[in-house]
């Protein structure tokens, strides 16, 4: 799948890029990784599989208004398809896969769980397994059950405990082919999003979460990702207690599986007098810190720097190359987002998502190869890093944005779906297979 055309096309992709000629070296750098490192793609189960009918968030795709562009449909029918997903990490040189269970599939009625749907996430490990790729295990990416947002979500008190009894009952039952878990998928997000949209795109999810309750009959509906202002805290709470629960219930199961969960984490910046930069940091990410030194590992999720001023964030330098939604594409952000989380939490990093969202393949060729050595230079500082997994391994259904952003490896054609690897994948192929970085 991958020729030696688009390793070309890629590695000329590197010498034309601004964001190489802003990453330099400043000192001579070892460029071999540790033996064991992990090198993956990740997905998630609702933005690859397809026709997640029993999800919180299928029906708020089909409200009346809807903040989404367009309804998840098929996605990449990755349900169907994940031996080619296998395939294609595999024939790209990878080493790990990270992939979502999708709650909603395995327990679709509370209290039911669904032991064909279990079987089929255990085809998914075992397949991993088959083909040399270390299978990392979300056990909730955004998505939860409709008849958990439809009782109240995060927001109500017995929450933590039905994602515990979940979160127990795969580890049960396929959880010896796991290799790490991370029960859930950036719970800081919607701290994150309030930094980032403006009010009337908040005002849409709420017209739109009502729109959805009204069609159900609900007086409230409660999602994990889209939801309103002021429920903000409240959700953040519960995913808190989640986490807990579910930790300690996949231990009592599991008491050597690694544990983590990840988060979304800029590389801040302080700017000129007075920044705000740490106030912002407490804001995001300060309710995490002190929940993930109990953890075996964190996940760092990293897009993006962003340069705080004494009233907010700043604009993009002059020049800057910029993805698909004008923001600054800028290597070194991993590097620093890594340094942040490991000098607060001492704990040891898993590269859990990484990546950039343009049409040009030439830019995230060249961001993937800028970015990995800054990231290089960490570890030599004394990072623990347990491996790197680039999002994504094929363009997806990227929520309320539908398909319009394209972060993947690979490209798939939505009538077919096949799978075609960019020139990127083999940029990030030859350095995993390598286990080092290019000379």
């Amino acid at each position: 799948m991958i020729d030696r055309r688009s390793m070309l096309a890629g590695t000329a992709a590197l010498a034309a890029s601004p964001v190489l000629a802003r990453t330099a070296a400043p000192r001579p750098l070892d460029p071999v990784f540790p033996q064991g490192f992990l090198w993956g793609a990740s997905t998630a189960g609702h933005q690859v599989e397809g026709n997640n009918l029993n999800a919180d968030l299928w029906p708020v795709e089909h409200a009346t208004p809807s903040v989404f562009r367009t309804p998840s449909g098929d996605a990449a029918n990755s349900l169907d398809l994940w031996e080619q997903d296998l395939d294609l990490a595999k024939a790209i040189g990878l080493n790990a896969y990270r992939f979502g269970l999708e709650w909603s599939r395995i327990e679709p009625e509370q209290g039911q769980f669904s032991q064909a749907m279990i079987d089929h996430y255990g085809r998914i490990i075992a397949g991993c397994h088959a083909r040399g790729l270390t299978p990392i295990v979300t056990y909730n990416h955004y998505t939860t059950p409709r008849w958990f947002a439809a009782r109240g979500g995060w927001l109500v008190a017995d929450s933590a405990a039905l994602f515990a009894r979940f979160a127990e009952t795969v580890t049960r039952r396929i959880g010896d082919g796991i290799a790490m878990a991370i029960t859930l998928n950036e719970p800081n997000i919607l701290p994150v999003l309030r930094t980032i949209l403006p009010p009337p795109v908040w005002d849409i999810q709420a017209a739109t979460l009502a729109a959805t309750a009204r069609s159900l009959g609900l007086p409230r509906y409660i999602c994990a990702n889209v939801a309103r202002l002021e429920d903000v805290d409240g959700i953040v709470a519960g995913q808190v207690a989640g986490h807990k629960a579910a930790r300690a219930a996949i231990k009592s199961v599991r008491g050597n599986l690694p544990v983590g969960l990840s988060l979304s984490v800029f590389d801040d910046q302080a700017v000129g007098k007075n920044s705000i930069r740490d106030k912002m940091r407490q804001e995001l990410y300060g309710p995490f810190l002190g929940l993930v030194r109990e953890d075996d590992f964190v996940g760092v999720q990293n897009y993006e720097r962003v340069m705080w001023g004494d009233k907010g964030r700043l604009p993009p330098p002059p020049g800057a190359v910029l993805n698909g939604a004008g923001v600054e594409v800028y290597a070194p952000s991993l590097a620093g987002a890594v340094r942040y989380i490991h000098a607060e939490t001492g704990r040891k990093i898993l590269v859990s998502e990484h990546g950039v969202n343009t049409p040009d393949d030439r830019i995230r060729a060249a961001f993937i190869s800028a970015a990995l050595p800054e990231l290089k230079r960490a570890m030599a500082d004394g990072v623990q890093v347990l491996g790197y997994c680039h999002w994504s391994l094929i363009d997806n259904f990227e929520w309320i944005f539908g398909y319009g952003p394209k972060l993947g490896l690979a490209s798939f054609d939505p009538v077919t779906f096949a799978r075609t690897p960019k020139p990127s994948a083999a940029v990030l192929g030859a350095i995993a297979r390598a286990n080092r970085l290019p000379s």
